[in-house]
């Protein structure tokens, strides 16, 4: 594990889409029991190199029941991204997709590192795209709302930033129903 994550922060195979030097950012360990499977760092995360570093980490801690120094215990919780490296802003402001070589490079070679893994959250699309293929639903909605159809050891999230705020009010169903649920699931692997 520390020769793959030494690789893959020194990797640029997506230098030339950036702006900003690469920064890989993730966190692992083959002790992790649970893995939260996101889209890409933000701004800030690349900044401290430290995921989810900012107020979408607040919110998925809070919805996961822990506080950071538990969140950035690699022996616990793996943080692996489709990108590992921030992908820039849009033209409106919000961040680019994951670029899409950085999966297939390292993707299987992580997990295949990760045999206790005993959970993985597939937090936003394009982890649940990438993790779930053709099980996944029409859209984010009907794949976070139909999670109780996934193995145990799958849990579909949207993603925990603000601008999803609406999306939690118009879907009550989720604080009510997954978040316990999530909480659940955490609190026991992480004894």
């Amino acid at each position: 594990m520390k020769e793959l994550l030494a690789s893959i922060r020194q990797c640029r195979e997506c230098a030339a889409h950036f702006s900003h030097e690469p920064r890989p950012v993730l966190q692992a360990s083959v002790t992790a029991r649970i893995c939260v499977a996101g889209q890409a760092p933000g701004r800030r995360a690349h900044d401290s190199g430290l995921p989810f570093n900012d107020p979408s980490g607040d919110r998925l801690r809070q919805w996961m029941g822990v506080d950071r120094t538990v969140f950035y215990d690699a022996s616990k919780i793996a943080i692996i991204p489709m990108g590992f490296c921030f992908p820039g802003y849009d033209a409106k402001g919000g961040d680019l997709p994951p670029r899409p070589e950085c999966a297939p490079l390292w993707r299987e070679k992580l997990f295949a590192l990760l045999p206790d893994v005993k959970l993985t959250l597939l937090v936003g699309q394009y982890s649940q795209a990438w993790h779930l293929g053709g099980g996944r639903r029409k859209n984010l909605t009907e794949t976070v709302r139909e999670w109780r159809s996934y193995p145990p050891r799958i849990l579909p999230l949207p993603h925990p930033s603000w601008r999803n705020t609406a999306w939690m009010k118009k879907n009550p169903w989720f604080e009510a129903e997954l978040l316990p649920e999530l909480r659940r699931r955490v609190s026991q692997l992480i004894q």
